[in-house]
């Protein structure tokens, strides 16, 4: 499966912790993130991350376009609420995007684990045949 992988600057140590915790679970599928997200994991787990752009210099739409034309199977988007982001909008966008498409979003820890869970069982080998 591909996942999507992005984290809020007050997010991206917390990003780290999860990817290696679920290493061993991460480690059997595509994963790609923003370019700070995506090196940050990547050092922290030596996992391959196929890295975007920045988040805000085009790595939101790199991932949002892969998400129009469902080549995700489910992101993990830990996003900082209490921090007003420039390109706030851009959040919107993606979880949008994901709703149109139904892929599963998470944007907090507690679903992030939740849905690496399912993807472990197998919950989620729905998104083979929709895609």
């Amino acid at each position: 499966m591909n996942i999507g992988l992005v984290a809020h600057d007050a997010k991206k140590k917390l990003m780290e912790n999860l990817a290696i915790a679920y290493r061993h679970i991460l480690s059997k599928h595509t994963l790609y993130a923003t370019a700070t997200t995506g090196r940050l994991v990547e050092e922290a787990t030596n996992l391959t991350i196929y890295k975007y752009l920045a988040g805000h210099l085009g790595g939101s739409q790199q991932l949002g376009s892969q998400i129009a034309h469902n080549q995700l199977d489910m992101v993990i988007f830990l996003r900082d609420p209490l921090t007003q982001k420039p390109h706030e909008p851009e959040v919107g966008t993606l979880e949008r995007l994901c709703d149109i498409h139904n892929i599963p979003i998470a944007t907090n820890l507690a679903t992030a684990e939740l849905l690496i869970k399912a993807l472990e069982r197998g919950d989620l080998s729905w998104r083979e045949i929709v895609r």
